[in-house]
């Protein structure tokens, strides 16, 4: 897969992308770790700090489609510098927020706008239009293994930064490790592909999200990429609480979420090695039924370390190694011209999710003193996921050639 990835300047712009996905997916997929110390520090209930992160979730998503039609239509410099630095500003403001609202503030919205402008949707497009077209599904795993290898690195420092400085000094930590990674935007910002700086024949940013949204296609990758999103914000942001339900220490969280994180570097790199070989949506529905199966394991499984570090490397797998084959699928259906924009609207309905995902959780621990019914109902929409993604088509979409 790796050897379409050999000329000195595909791999820096894969590793360049890879590096900041690295480091604002590891910043942003470790929040779960600080639920319980801001508890304890603010008296604030995990119902209003779940609530905070579930708007971060949310806002994560929103900023996706606008940061990607920014750089699609204006270049991904700004967009990238702009996204690093109000990401550490939200967390650097962080320890001086007392409340709900205050937290959703720094966490809800400037943490999550600034990792999100930063995430995958503007990468993986600045990349596509930088790579020639045989690079573009191994370079797509390999960067979405930055981010994985970012939550495997993050977790486990930053449990140990706030054992030893408490979670504000954490929070401040994180905010230097965000701003370490500017220097990297300028090797990812370079020329485009002479082949799609020349495309201009394209139906203009408007009409394609229109025919995008009236395609049963697409409109069928979103549903399932709704229900990734909850998957996912579900297990980042309450799998401490599960952890601490079971009476386990809070190390078994952080090393399971860097488990989750090691294990998908592997299913990132074999995602993009798959979309190369198969149909895309037919890896997408062996990766959400494998979900349901892992899940339905768990639960019947004893609560021990063991286990829950089992369950970690199972999950992890497939855990953000569902993006390359649905990008894959967004750039077949519609061209790179606008993908970061259209990728961007998909991983909006993933946060739509990742919202009730995350929210919902800290309902049912507040209300029922476990997270029973979420897991549960996290088996049953991986099972949907599986179903939707069958019928999709991968054939290009016919679009009219007249400029907007």
């Amino acid at each position: 897969m790796l050897r379409s990835l050999n000329r000195p300047d595909i791999l820096v712009v894969t590793l360049a992308a890879a590096g900041i996905l690295m480091v604002t997916m590891g910043a942003r997929q470790s929040l779960g770790l600080f639920i319980a110390p801001i508890g304890a520090s603010t008296g604030l209930g995990i119902a209003t700090i779940s609530l905070a992160l579930a708007i971060g979730q949310f806002t994560w998503g929103a900023i996706q489609p606008v940061a990607g039609a920014v750089a699609d239509r204006f270049g991904p410099r700004a967009v990238l510098v702009g996204g690093l630095v109000i990401l550490a500003l939200g967390s650097a403001i962080t320890p001086f927020m007392g409340s709900g609202f205050g937290l959703i503030v720094s966490l809800g919205l400037l943490s999550a706008m600034g990792s999100g402008a930063g995430s995958f949707s503007v990468l993986i497009g600045a990349a596509a239009q930088r790579l020639p077209i045989e690079a573009r599904g191994p370079a797509s795993g390999v960067i979405n293994a930055g981010g994985s290898f970012g939550q495997f690195v993050f977790a486990p420092i930053l449990q140990k930064l706030i054992q030893t400085m408490g979670w504000m000094g954490a929070m401040w930590a994180m905010a230097i490790m965000t701003l370490a990674a500017l220097p990297l935007i300028g090797k990812l910002t370079g020329p485009v592909e002479t082949s799609v700086k020349h495309a201009h024949q394209d139906s203009g940013l408007l009409k394609s999200i229109n025919t995008a949204m009236k395609d049963r296609s697409y409109l069928l990758l979103h549903a399932g990429f709704f229900t990734c999103g909850f998957h996912i914000a579900f297990l980042v942001t309450h799998l401490p609480g599960e952890v601490n339900l079971c009476g386990l220490p809070p190390s078994v969280a952080s090393w399971s979420l860097a488990i989750i994180g090691l294990a998908n570097i592997f299913g990132s790199l074999y995602a993009g090695s798959c979309i190369s070989r198969f149909r895309s949506k037919y890896v997408l529905a062996a990766m959400y039924a494998s979900r349901a199966v892992l899940i339905a394991l768990y639960l019947v499984m004893p609560r021990t370390e063991l286990t829950f570090y089992l369950f970690a490397a199972g999950l992890g797998f497939t855990w953000l190694a569902t993006v390359p084959p649905t990008a894959a699928i967004v750039g077949k259906l519609f061209g790179i011209r606008y993908l970061g924009t259209l990728f961007g609207l998909t991983l909006l309905t993933h946060q739509i999710g990742g919202f009730l995902g995350a929210y919902l959780g800290g309902l049912a621990i507040t209300r029922f003193g476990d997270f029973g019914w979420m897991w549960y109902a996290d088996m049953a929409l991986a099972a949907l996921a599986a179903l939707l993604n069958l019928p999709i088509r991968e054939a290009p979409v016919a679009r009219s050639l007249a400029p907007a």
